[in-house]
């Protein structure tokens, strides 16, 4: 089960880079590629980062 305290701190962490990181971050997310900032999550737990990553740059997008 994912940890959704771990999950939301780092949506914090990755937001707080700014909408271009967290654009290509998406891609390495869907790429199943691994990176430094979400190292310490587990493959449920990348899947609702990707989640939520991608719901709020919907909103910006428009």
């Amino acid at each position: 089960m994912a940890d959704a305290a771990k999950v939301e701190a780092c949506v914090d962490r990755v937001c707080a880079l700014g909408c271009t990181f967290v654009g290509q971050l998406i891609e390495e997310l869907r790429a199943g590629r691994s990176h430094p900032i979400y190292a310490e999550l587990d493959s449920e737990e990348r899947q609702s980062l990707l989640r939520e990553l991608a719901s709020i740059m919907a909103v910006y997008q428009g």
